[in-house]
């Protein structure tokens, strides 16, 4: 059965859709597609992003790569890398994920496989228009620990905890960030030119490590 969702939200619904088939769409579709697969037991979704998903995904990651650097925090980014568990029927391809806490234990590796590598530590997802599976299930099946969710308004930071995600005010892997702030700088990212907010938020991160430093 075939549902499709209105043009302006992109995405279509495929339903009882095996997990041979959804490998196969995977291989026979490749990495460089413009759409992006979420499957949930049984049900596939495909969603082909717009420019107003596309735009928030790249703010983010130079966001946390900024971060990253002056922190002097080791990062691997795996992008929208098709995260997999066969074992739990779902798979899922994020906007962007990174490995942080656990960077080391996938360096040097060409390839992911979710059955014996660790998941990746910091996920991130734009759902600009509403998804018909349940995501929050697909993460908290594949044991991502943190999750950032926004809508296009408004940004929400999550984390694992007992097999479920509690929404959270700082950030687990950049405890130094609140939600409120980083949704600040996505807001301006909106009215704001790319590098001049980039240079803004980094100059802003060196004044708090450094307000930080002073009450020790």
């Amino acid at each position: 059965m075939l549902v499709q969702s209105p043009p302006t939200e992109q995405r279509t619904v495929l339903n009882n859709i095996s997990w041979e088939t959804f490998e196969a769409l995977l291989r026979d579709t490749g990495e460089d597609r413009g759409s992006r697969f979420a499957y949930d037991c049984g049900t596939l979704e495909i969603m082909t992003p717009l420019f107003e998903h596309e735009n928030p995904k790249i703010q983010f990651d130079r966001l946390i790569f900024a971060l990253a650097v002056e922190l002097k925090i080791k990062i691997r980014s795996a992008g929208s890398t098709t995260l997999k568990r066969r074992i739990a029927k779902r798979g899922i391809e994020p906007d962007t994920c990174y490995y942080i806490q656990n960077e080391l234990a996938i360096r040097g590796k060409g390839k992911l496989n979710l059955e014996t590598d660790p998941p990746p530590d910091l996920a991130i997802e734009i759902d600009i228009t509403s998804t018909s599976v349940n995501k929050f299930g697909i993460y908290v099946a594949l044991g991502v620990n943190e999750l950032w969710r926004y809508n296009g308004q408004d940004l929400k930071f999550y984390q694992l905890v007992e097999g479920q995600y509690i929404e959270c005010k700082f950030s687990i892997a950049f405890p130094i960030v609140s939600v409120s702030e980083i949704s600040g700088f996505i807001e301006q990212s909106k009215s704001m030119g790319e590098i001049a907010l980039l240079k803004s938020f980094r100059a802003w991160v060196r004044d708090k490590l450094a307000s930080t430093t002073l009450h020790l």
